[in-house]
């Protein structure tokens, strides 16, 4: 192994320790984190030390909410610069996109794989070991390590495209830690299998409200097998999980009740939220993001569709944002009204919610609808949707141009800030090969100052520009790594 790479997995294990240190918890279930000495074979003895691992991979996901917010928004159309934005998003939300950029950085999400990575490869030698470890346990846990890396994996196929496809943890010099990037196709295809197996012997019931939706579930695993089916297109089997996941204990929260989505969180809506409490000093980043600090506020397109003449609902428009500043308010609110925020000691504990089931709705009505099943595609958008938030019926023309107009309209009415808006808009720009790019580009180019929108409409007819470049530091570390080629005139030779 090369000097650079044994760097780097020194690095890494000290990050890890790192987190270890800061990563506690009073609640039982996350109580367990791995000391110093990961990777030593003295660790490993007993299911805690097994569990304790997992939770490290819970919580250093929960503290990307910032990333996972901005990496879902930020190019999209939905937030707008306010007065303190941060020079790094200022610079992307402009058009201005370089390897340099600090959201270019990827080893977070590596970090969490390499934790479900190290449970993968010594749980089952734990198993052998400790007598009061049961298979069932073991099972649930390789399920839930499964369903973090896929998650992990199927946000960086949407940032960047093709990633480099780590299945071993970095712990010995044995393990090529530097490879080269595997294919976005390749790589869905194997979390996907990985899920379907990991979806029969998960972990249904935990114990309590906040474990069973803060941690991966069935109705989790499906969940995000309909949202890479609907990636990849694949509509008959992204209905079926779907179809699958309607047979679980989820219901979606009335009119009057839909803020509790966000305060205080952990509804019957929600599928899996990453679980934030400050008075754990597990703080939520995004109160400082979209309010304290004003680093993001509502587009003018997100006040049009949350307005009141679009929403019948005051939490969907005003309520949803502050209308006098349009501050947006999910994520600091104590109550629908614009007004009142949440108490001080609350006021950077909302979850990060990863899945609801309206979500799910949209993610079906989509899906029929690209189907030719416009019927029951409306059906959907009328009574499970805008019924529920207190909205009239609309009608949509039968084709699937105007449905997906219309499904993206209304995942932006219930989703607004959520961190699905780009990856929405993404997926639209690349169905049947690309043929409304134009419209994806006119959404991006929005927010670019005049002066450079003819330039970067045309480079953008590449779709490959609509992904993140390989960060520079990274390509200089890894000489497997070959930069996204749209970039490639800005990294070092």
């Amino acid at each position: 192994m090369e000097k650079g790479a044994r760097n780097q997995k020194n690095k890494l294990c000290t990050a890890i320790f790192f987190l270890c240190l800061f990563l506690t918890s009073c609640q039982d279930w996350l109580e367990l984190i791995p000391p110093d000495g990961l990777v030593l074979n003295e660790y490993w003895k007993s299911k805690e030390d097994v569990e304790a691992v997992l939770m490290g991979a819970y919580q250093k996901f929960a503290q990307m909410d910032e990333r996972l917010f901005l990496y879902g928004e930020l190019r999209a159309d939905m937030i707008a610069e306010d007065v303190n934005t941060p020079s790094p998003e200022r610079m992307i939300m402009q058009g201005n996109i370089y390897p340099d950029n600090s959201l270019c950085n990827w080893s977070d999400f590596y970090i969490v794989i390499n934790y479900c990575n190290e449970v993968l490869k010594h749980a089952p030698e734990v198993f052998k070991s400790d007598a009061s470890f049961s298979e069932y346990q073991l099972k649930g846990f390789e399920a839930e390590a499964y369903y973090l890396r896929s998650l992990s994996y199927f946000y960086l196929v949407r940032i960047f495209k093709d990633v480099p496809f780590m299945l071993e943890p970095s712990e010995s010099d044995d393990i090529e830690f530097f490879q080269s990037a595997s294919s976005d196709t390749t790589i869905l295809r194997i979390i996907k299998e990985d899920l379907k197996k990991a979806r029969f012997v998960v972990t249904e019931y935990y114990g309590s409200q906040e474990e069973n939706i803060g941690r991966a579930t069935k109705g989790a695993i499906l969940a995000l097998l309909a949202d890479i089916c609907l990636w990849n297109f694949e509509y008959d089997e992204c209905i079926s999980y779907i179809n699958e996941l309607e047979n679980l204990d989820y219901l979606l929260l009335p009119a009057g009740k839909w803020f509790e989505i966000f305060y205080s969180g952990n509804s019957m809506e929600g599928i899996f939220e990453f679980q934030l409490d400050n008075k754990l000093d597990q703080p939520n980043s995004l109160y400082d993001y979209t309010y304290y600090s004003r680093y993001y506020k509502a587009s003018p397109n997100a006040l049009d569709i949350l307005s009141p003449e679009e929403s019948f609902e005051s939490i969907r428009g005003p309520g949803s944002l502050r209308a006098y500043d349009a501050r947006i308010w999910k994520y600091c609110g104590g109550a629908p009204d614009g007004k009142t925020l949440r108490p001080s000691a609350d006021i950077r504990s909302c979850n990060w919610i990863v899945y609801r089931y309206a979500d799910i709705f949209l993610m079906k009505a989509e899906a029929l609808s690209q189907l030719g099943r416009y019927d029951e595609a409306l059906q959907i958008i009328n009574i499970n949707i805008r019924n529920r938030a207190l909205m009239n019926s609309i009608n949509i023309i039968n084709s699937p141009e105007a449905f997906e107009d219309a499904i993206l309209d209304e995942r932006a009415k219930e989703l607004a800030f959520e961190g699905k808006r780009w990856f929405d808009l993404l997926r639209m720009g690349r169905r049947n090969n690309y043929s409304r790019k134009e419209k994806l580009i006119e959404i991006i180019i929005e927010k670019v100052p005049s002066t450079q929108k003819l330039v970067l409409a045309s480079k953008l007819t590449d779709p490959l520009g609509w992904y993140m470049p390989i960060e520079e530091d990274e390509l200089e570390r890894n000489n497997n790594l070959e930069q996204n080629p749209y970039y490639a005139e800005y990294s070092n030779d």
